[in-house]
């Protein structure tokens, strides 16, 4: 039988931590920053752990299952 591969896209974007949670980037810092205010930009910096749905998803996508 074929091997599952990694989602590329997914390997880049999600990070997996010792207990299994996944976590992301936070959205609105790509671009366009400066109009926007520290308090704001320093909010949106740093991984956030992803919302259950989600993190299922991205768990599939990244071949990890969730006993691991």
């Amino acid at each position: 039988m074929p091997k599952m591969k990694t989602h590329s896209g997914a390997k880049k974007r999600f990070k997996t931590t010792g207990t299994g949670k996944i976590l992301r980037r936070q959205a609105n810092l790509g671009h366009l920053n400066e109009h926007k205010s520290s308090t704001r930009l320093r909010r949106l910096k740093g991984n956030v752990e992803t919302v259950q749905v989600e993190a299922k998803k991205a768990r599939k996508l990244l071949g990890k299952h969730k006993g691991r």
